[in-house]
């Protein structure tokens, strides 16, 4: 005897005019949560993302991490790096602050990138290093209270931007943003959708306001630099 193949219920949608109502309105409220945070970064960030020739002139650029590749920065950190070393050339910037993850001896982002924009003609004494950048708010906080850096032009790819500029202004940074491009590659289309879940958790940090993971004593690389730099 063959066995009747056990197909699956599909949830019965609501017979009153009224509970369907309430159902579409309970998912257009869902919409409106969801696209909220992205909004918000858009409202505040989109007239301070600017090219490298377009950005107006700060002390100190801040460049986020971005992985690395058997020591070395990922394409993606790279673009970032010629971004800001762009900026040092044009005299855009004095100083270039480099935030990153260094959690694991074996693992340097601030080193790996500091190598890499020294070979590119950015002096030693005008880099900064942020050991502790573990993500955006992080950095944006410390740039804040450890480096005491007031202004900055932000350094990162398109789809990241927005969300740095937001954040770091919570923060207390007065910033702009130069958004890298890049190829829409795989990369690029993850980057994306990562920053749609992202601009949730940047809503609630702005919000909330928590600690770094690390905070640490106040730091004074930057004004040192700064001041080398004839400030």
């Amino acid at each position: 005897m063959k066995r009747s193949r056990l197909r699956p219920r599909l949830p019965a949608l609501p017979r009153s005019r009224r509970s369907r109502r309430r159902l579409v309105q309970a998912a257009m409220l869902g919409c409106v949560l969801t696209l909220a945070p992205a909004t918000w970064m858009h409202a505040v960030a989109d007239s301070r993302v600017r090219t490298v020739a377009e950005v107006p002139a700060q002390d100190v650029a801040v460049v986020f991490g971005a992985g690395l590749w058997k020591g070395r920065p990922t394409p993606y950190l790279a673009h970032r790096l010629d971004a800001a070393a762009e900026l040092y050339r044009a005299g855009k910037v004095r100083v270039v602050l480099v935030t990153g993850d260094n959690s694991r001896v074996e693992y340097d982002e601030p080193d790996a990138m500091r190598t890499y924009l020294t070979a590119r003609g950015v002096p030693d004494g005008r880099i900064v290093s942020d050991y502790a950048g573990f993500d955006t708010w992080d950095s944006c906080v410390r740039a804040k209270k450890i480096f005491g850096v007031d202004r900055a032009v932000l350094v990162t790819q398109g789809f990241h931007i927005r969300r740095a500029v937001a954040l770091c202004r919570s923060a207390g940074v007065e910033s702009y943003g130069v958004g890298v491009s890049e190829p829409h590659d795989a990369t690029w289309y993850y980057g994306g959708v990562r920053e749609m879940a992202a601009a949730g958790k940047a809503a609630l940090d702005a919000a909330v306001e928590p600690d770094p993971r690390f905070l640490g004593a106040e730091e004074k690389g930057v004004h040192e630099a700064l001041a080398a730099s004839g400030r």
